[in-house]
């Protein structure tokens, strides 16, 4: 709680200096530091009159945190918090004069914010409460420059007894008067490609002469892959075959399953060693022991499905289907962890072209759009790969809209159940209803921090109105809307997306692709939006964009309407009886 550093440090205002003075080149060099702001350059030096020693262990100080925030609430934090902009602004050399906050200025600040934010998240709570925060240090932090030599580290410090974070900064070498106050903004980072692409938002390079190709990742990344998750793929088994009139016995601790499975030929069982089924809610891990001890058991996971289910697995192997570029029916995608140069050089040609430039940052694997942001803002890009390992995706800049009468057009997106039956040979169903979600106000690309306008997830926000609309009712309205687009033509091209997608997932052996455990059998939900494009022969089109594939995804609704729905998911994919259940054949 001692904030000392004033007795160590001060904060000086560099003067440009004039290009046609002579300068030496010790002073030159000084100049080409990376300064965050737009404004006055400012630097911190030591300005105590013995120096510092790195070894005294009182050469530790705090610094404070002036604004911690969720990205998506900054606008509204500068809006509403008194005296919050004009600190911003103040410190980000902005010009703002007024008293009241104007949009000008907040949109200055949030432009530039992201050359002074940093980021931490807590590593335990519920999903919501890992999301990681943003915040700025205060006067003195934000005004420590850049240098790849530095002379300080800096680490965010989560003091428990107070719940508040701090800045902790402690000297790598002994330093004399007036020598500099540094640290290295891209901390971590080794390679010289990624340190230029990581320090772009102080230092602007132009980074067109990297190739903006992805190429599938090599098969090592996938063994990787398989071995972080720890698990263990099976043994080649034959086929179980099954007495035509058997009854099974289910484990299952997923109450929707609990409450609604009616079927005669399954009843449920709480001891797990005498289930013919295992129906879980978690990851299933090791398949190695199953397929040896158990081969007959089913299960109702795939080894390997995370290559569907985790968003950067998906854009890889979805490349299969497209080439580098990924197929049409998948946003463009970059793996910020592995992609980033590749991304700054795609993102910088659509710029030079004059393309939109929208985009979407995801979480690799967190569900409900939490810690999800849209925007054409290439430094906050850059800056969202520090918190968590991301995905960016190409934000759907024309979608095919939705009339809502109460509020004019809207975003929407499908969301369909499909059943995989088998991996190898592929034979994959989909149920018949579908569900859709809306947005809540009319689609515009603006506003980007309008969660009720660019998202349609509205079930997990509180006070916020879901509209429901059933898919036997959404096809007539859609079809008045849009006459020369039958749903049914619409509805054979996301099919076509859907084959094409799990042909790519299965055409390679585990861990390169789904593995064909012959006792695996599952359902996942895709989320899908549609968007205008042009074919080939020049005419106007709807292409499906599959947005994610959820492992074992909320059932909610459909057994709320359709009552059958786990009886006919449990006899299409146990039984192999499909009649009157509800699904169509895709392959």
């Amino acid at each position: 709680q001692v904030f000392d550093a004033g007795d160590y440090f001060g904060i000086m205002q560099v003067e440009e200096v004039d290009e046609e003075e002579e300068v030496d080149e010790e002073m030159e060099e000084q100049f080409k530091k990376p300064n965050p702001g737009n404004g006055p350059c400012f630097k911190v030096i030591v300005t105590n009159e013995n120096g510092l020693q790195a070894s005294n262990p009182n050469s530790v100080f705090l610094i404070d945190h002036a604004w911690t925030y969720g990205a998506q609430h900054a606008r509204q934090q500068l809006r509403r918090v008194p005296g919050l902009l004009h600190r911003m602004a103040n410190l980000m050399g902005i010009p703002f004069h007024g008293e009241v906050p104007d949009e000008g200025s907040i949109q200055q600040v949030l432009q530039e914010m992201w050359k002074y934010n940093q980021t931490y998240q807590l590593s335990q709570g519920t999903a919501e409460e890992k999301v990681p925060v943003w915040y700025i240090m205060d006067e003195f932090g934000s005004r420590i420059q850049h240098s790849d030599q530095p002379s300080f580290a800096a680490a965010p410090l989560f003091y428990m007894p107070q719940q508040i974070a701090y800045t902790v900064l402690w000297p790598l070498r002994d330093l004399e008067t007036g020598d500099e106050v540094t640290r290295d903004y891209a901390y971590g980072e080794t390679d010289r490609l990624i340190r230029k692409c990581v320090l772009l938002p102080w230092v602007p390079a132009e980074m067109l002469d990297v190739s903006c190709f992805t190429p599938e990742p090599p098969d090592e990344h996938y063994q990787a892959i398989l071995a972080e998750n720890k698990e263990k793929l099976p043994v080649a088994i034959n086929p179980p075959v099954y007495a035509k009139d058997k009854v099974f016995k289910v484990f299952t601790d997923i109450q929707q399953v609990l409450n609604n499975l009616t079927h005669p030929r399954f009843v449920f069982t709480d001891n797990e060693g005498e289930a013919d089924i295992l129906y879980n809610f978690s990851h299933f891990k090791d398949y190695r022991k199953l397929s040896e001890e158990k081969p007959e058991v089913m299960v109702n996971q795939f080894p390997c499905e995370n290559l569907l289910t985790v968003k950067d697995c998906l854009a890889s192997i979805a490349r299969r289907a497209g080439g580098p570029e990924g197929p049409t029916w998948l946003p463009r995608t970059f793996n910020l962890q592995t992609e980033l140069p590749q991304f700054i050089s795609y993102f910088q040609q659509r710029e030079r072209r004059g393309e939109d430039n929208h985009w979407i940052c995801k979480p690799w694997n967190l569900a409900r759009s939490l810690d999800t942001h849209i925007t054409n803002n290439l430094n906050s890009i850059i800056r969202h790969r520090e918190s968590s390992p991301k995905v960016v995706c190409k934000y759907i800049e024309e979608p095919v809209l939705f009339a809502r009468e109460d509020v004019g057009l809207v975003k929407f997106d499908v969301r369909y159940v499909v059943l995989l039956r088998c991996a190898r040979p592929l034979r994959l169903l989909c149920y018949d209803v579908f569900w859709l979600r809306f947005s809540n106000r009319a689609f515009s690309l603006d506003d980007l921090d309008d969660y009720e306008k660019h998202f349609t997830v509205m079930n997990y926000a509180p006070g916020v109105t879901l509209k429901q609309v059933h898919c036997e009712d959404f096809i007539p309205l859609f079809e008045k809307q849009y006459p020369e687009y039958p749903w049914t033509m619409v509805q054979a091209s996301i099919f076509k997306a859907f084959a094409e997608l799990f042909q790519a997932a299965s055409s390679k052996p585990a861990p390169l692709g789904i593995c064909d455990y012959p006792s695996s059998r599952a359902i996942y939900a895709i989320d899908l939006m549609l968007k205008w494009d042009t074919s080939r022969d020049g005419k106007r089109i709807m292409q499906p964009q599959i947005l994610e594939v959820n492992f074992n995804p909320d059932c909610d609704r459909a057994c709320k309407y359709h009552p059958t729905f786990f009886n006919d998911v449990f006899s299409t994919l146990f039984l192999d009886e499909t009649d009157n259940c509800h699904v169509t054949r895709i392959v």
